[in-house]
């Protein structure tokens, strides 16, 4: 196949009229051109320079040829120039997977961000309630990077963002309190538990089970958001990740005996690429926020 270099050098030959000029433009000398230029009419058979006493002149295989060599040689051009943009963080695509819960407190911010400093990027947003579920969207190639609790399969790379914690949710009481709740005491009372495509809802379970009590279903929802806004609503005690919550949530907030945190991860199997590399920084400078109203409940 002929390389890039050998039509440089055709091109440039044709637009300079002389082998010699072609071989100062392109900073060769004048017998490693004519090597190019050979091993290229030997690739396609035919002779593609006519040899003049004063500079040479097009065959016919040369005039049939040079508007796709410049044609190649211009799309290389481009070739480098995107990756260029993308490297810098000016252009390219970027397909994000995130946790349900996550997307307005931790993402959005992000994601408003990068549309003010890189217009060039357009972002996608994949959304999911299953921490295993957005590692194999990472690891099929439908997303370049997952935000999310640490999944239970993932051999990949992994950077911790930061902490959430796993709270419990009731409707606001007259008398605030700040008590600490046990799954002990949390059984006595109906839960708005998960649907089990939410990770969540293992985990309620199992963590009960390891407390010796059983939880009693008043109601399911896949979505962490709905589960705490159904129990501020007095539908029961729903147990939910801080960052479901809104800066301004009308229920109350009580942290769990003992106190329950779970890493919040970013995933992806591309680690080196300069975009996502960029993309990854701002989520660990933003971190995992938790509203003032939410801090002072649990303090």
């Amino acid at each position: 196949m002929a390389t890039l270099r050998a039509l440089e050098c055709l091109v440039a030959v044709l637009d300079c009229g002389s082998v010699t000029e072609a071989a100062a433009r392109l900073h060769l000398s004048q017998p490693a051109l004519s090597h190019q230029i050979a091993a290229l009419e030997r690739e396609i058979g035919a002779p593609v320079l006519e040899r003049l006493p004063r500079g040479v002149r097009p065959t016919a295989a040369g005039r049939a040829i040079v508007a796709d060599a410049r044609a190649a040689l211009a799309a290389a051009e481009r070739v480098v120039t995107t990756g260029r943009a993308v490297a810098g963080g000016s252009a390219g695509q970027l397909r994000i997977g995130c946790a349900e819960s996550m997307t307005a407190g931790l993402l959005a911010p992000v994601l408003r961000a990068w549309h003010r400093k890189h217009a060039g990027v357009h972002l996608t947003l994949t959304e999911s309630s299953s921490a295993d579920a957005l590692a194999e969207l990472t690891a099929s190639g439908q997303v370049d990077l997952a935000i999310g609790p640490r999944p239970s399969r993932w051999t990949g790379y992994a950077s911790v963002i930061g902490q959430e914690e796993i709270v419990a949710v009731l409707p606001s009481a007259p008398e605030p309190s700040s008590a600490a709740l046990t799954f002990a005491k949390i059984a006595e009372h109906p839960i708005v538990h998960y649907h089990p495509d939410n990770g969540l809802a293992a985990w309620l379970d199992e963590t009960a089970a390891a407390h010796g009590v059983t939880l009693t279903a008043a109601t399911r929802t896949r979505q962490a958001t709905t589960a705490a806004q159904l129990a501020a609503a007095g539908l029961g005690i729903a147990l939910v990740p801080t960052t479901a919550l809104p800066a301004t949530f009308p229920g109350a907030v009580r942290s769990l005996r003992p106190r329950r945190h779970r890493d919040i991860v970013c995933l992806t199997t591309t680690p080196n690429d300069p975009l996502l590399q960029r993309f990854e920084a701002d989520l660990h400078r933003r971190g995992i926020p938790l509203p003032t109203a939410i801090a002072t409940q649990l303090s």
